[in-house]
């Protein structure tokens, strides 16, 4: 029983760990478009410049369009 106990916690610390370099490296592959075509958006969350990015698809890097079509956005 103790050994399911410890388990269950470092699994969910490496799931959350896991996230947070996604997280991280769609940052590094969107921040430069982010600051350009989304500033005004970037204090209004994430899924608000998620839908700033995505208005502007066309402009953005091949790097940020591959990052967010590899999330299925």
């Amino acid at each position: 029983m103790t050994k399911i106990l410890f388990v269950i916690p470092l699994v969910l610390i490496t799931s959350a760990a896991s996230a947070q370099q996604d997280r991280q490296k769609g940052h590094d592959a969107c921040s430069r478009d982010v600051s350009r075509y989304c500033r005004a958006h970037m204090q209004d969350g994430d899924q608000v410049v998620l839908a700033c990015l995505k208005q502007n698809r066309a402009k953005i890097s091949k790097r940020c369009q591959q990052m967010l079509a590899s999330h299925g956005q």
